[in-house]
């Protein structure tokens, strides 16, 4: 193993809490019984919390001699968390993250190379650019289990009285969602509700579909460009806010889980959200309340997304690699897949479970819309990008909050984001 730089050592003064949760360190097996592997799952919602563990059950009942125990922990506080486990060398066997997170520990060389241990025909099951978002320098650091894309959700009944053609192809352009707010913008109500308090994410995740890239390179030596295909998306959610007035101004100082209540409420006729709102939505929403997903979103270069898969890595120095790399290959079979987006209202991340959950679940609370995006995630180069965490809640969400609240024009934002990002990758 290549020599380790210790990440924020000073998060080691919770070392001695850590070592009570987590066992010293993964395998707990003495040498006469079966092997104990340690799984930090992150699953917090009740059905996806079933759905682990009757996975990690049937896994246990297959393998005698290689038993999984669960971890539940929570996203809050993680990536601190496994600083300080990765550092004191109490980390779990297995870890739950997402690629965004768990890249800078590969660079680091706390993870296995899962490459030899998942079979290529899953690899060849995994889409290339989600594959991507889990390789780092040529090894597959992790396997991805979830993902989520940005879809519409529309009130069917608002659009239908607006004498709106509600779209059914296989996507729909951005042009045609302006026009869909702007024809169902009166009578005091809006087009278009988009909860932008934190606008980054969704930004930078839409941009491929304009041929937006943000950043060149990796590490320590990324570098940030904004032009048209960054700029793209801004200035048409500016246009839409500030030209057409078709966007509930408040919206866009709301997170967009506070976006839904307008919603609900027939404020507004369509909001864009992260895909899994669709299980809140189909909980939340008030009887009788008509709405519909709307296809996948396609701009100039298409319709595609990046892609930020939750994922499942294994500790380069648990005593078990090559047992903790089977779970893996386990837990992301098809079937497997399958119930645990569903449970989360998530996009599977193989081709082969994104099919079959189509097939079980079809038109059902926009199930079809919602899988059929899946097929366009992407690579996303901010994943590789060292420095992206704090540039985009110091540097970008600032800038597009006072871009979005015409407090600077194109040219500023474009200013602020290539000079911010060159002062936090000093």
């Amino acid at each position: 193993m290549k020599t380790r730089r210790m990440i924020a050592a000073t998060a080691l003064t919770a070392v001695g809490l850590l070592l009570t949760a987590c066992g010293g360190g993964g395998s707990g097996d003495s040498g006469d019984g079966p092997v104990t592997l340690t799984f930090q799952s992150l699953s917090d919602q009740p059905a996806a919390i079933a759905a682990t563990q009757k996975i990690v059950g049937d896994w246990n009942q297959a393998h005698p001699d290689v038993q999984v125990k669960i971890v539940q922990a929570g996203w809050d506080g993680v990536y601190d968390k496994l600083i300080t486990q990765f550092n004191a060398g109490t980390a779990p066997d297995i870890v739950h993250y997402e690629a965004a997170g768990i890249a800078p520990f590969a660079t680091d060389g706390y993870l296995a190379d899962l490459t030899q241990y998942l079979p290529e025909q899953k690899r060849a099951d995994i889409p290339k650019g989600v594959l991507d978002s889990v390789t780092v320098d040529g090894k597959v650091i992790a396997a991805p289990t979830e993902l989520q894309s940005y879809v519409v959700f529309a009130n069917k009944t608002q659009l239908q009285q607006a004498g709106v053609t509600i779209p059914t192809g296989a996507t729909m352009t951005w042009d045609q969602l302006r026009d869909i707010a702007k024809a169902t913008t009166k009578d005091g109500k809006f087009g278009l509700g988009w909860g932008l308090s934190s606008p980054t994410a969704a930004f930078v995740a839409l941009a491929p579909g304009f041929g937006g890239k943000y950043f060149e390179g990796t590490g320590d030596k990324a570098n940030v460009t904004i032009g048209p295909g960054e700029q793209a998306l801004p200035q048409l959610v500016d246009a839409m806010a500030h030209q057409d007035h078709s966007i509930l101004p408040v919206t866009l100082t709301q997170s967009g889980t506070k976006a839904l209540a307008p919603f609900y409420a027939g404020q507004i006729a369509m909001t864009v959200q992260g895909s899994y709102q669709a299980a809140n939505i189909a909980k939340d929403a008030p009887k009788g309340f008509d709405w519909v997903v709307l296809p996948p979103l396609a701009g100039s270069a298409g319709p595609a997304q990046a892609a930020n898969p939750q994922t499942l890595s294994v500790n380069k120095d648990s005593g078990h690699v090559k047992e903790a790399a089977e779970f893996v290959d386990f837990f992301t079979g098809t079937e497997n897949l399958a119930a645990i987006n569903e449970a989360d209202a998530l996009i599977p991340p193989t081709t082969s479970a994104r099919q079959a959950l189509t097939t079980k679940l079809g038109a059902k609370n926009g199930w079809n819309a919602i899988l059929a995006s899946g097929q366009y995630l992407t690579s996303a180069p901010y994943l590789f990008a060292g420095k992206y965490a704090q540039w985009k809640d110091t540097v970008a969400t600032p800038a597009y909050q006072q871009f979005l609240g015409q407090k600077i024009d194109a040219a500023g934002l474009a200013k602020q984001l290539e000079d911010g990002w060159k002062s936090v990758s000093k």
